[in-house]
């Protein structure tokens, strides 16, 4: 009884597991066949990017403000004096 139930057993696994392969198999190619139908008929338009502005003044030292500056320039001074 013992076999017959091992057996049983393995004969749902093998069911179960072929079932779920064919299915995913099937759905592998539904899935390609429908996205060869939609890029076919439905092809996408091509986005044009918009020009970028340039900016005018180049980041640099001119671009951080005055007491800004003397407040970096001041931790500087105190990290270095430790």
């Amino acid at each position: 009884m013992s076999s017959s139930l091992i057996e049983q057993g393995f004969n749902l696994m093998l069911f179960g597991m072929g079932t779920v392969f064919v299915f995913l198999t099937i759905l592998i190619f539904a899935t390609g066949a429908m996205s060869k139908i939609i890029t076919r008929y439905f092809p996408e338009k091509a986005v044009v990017a918009a020009p970028r502005k340039k900016k005018a003044a180049a980041v640099g030292a001119n671009s951080v403000a005055p007491a800004t500056l003397k407040i970096i320039q001041a931790a500087i001074e105190q990290h270095r004096n430790r």
